[in-house]
């Protein structure tokens, strides 16, 4: 794991704001990207969400047919 220098406080509300620059390196956009949240051992792990396919969880080769993703 790569250190970045940056430290960041939670929020009251348990939030914690990703610096523009690490946004912008994993082109991550305002108010339409999600994340999925992972823990291992001591680590929180953030992965930006691909939904996959309904039938066999594929995240490649997918397409959407009437709201849901399919290869």
């Amino acid at each position: 794991m790569k250190a970045t220098g940056i430290v960041r406080q939670v929020d009251r509300l348990g939030r914690i704001v990703i610096p523009m620059e690490i946004r912008k390196k994993f082109d991550i956009v305002d108010d339409q990207d999600s994340f999925e949240i992972f823990v291992e051992d001591d680590k929180i792990v953030l992965k930006k969400y691909q939904p996959g396919c309904l039938f066999c969880g594929e995240t490649e080769g997918t397409v959407t047919m009437k709201g849901h993703v399919v290869c």
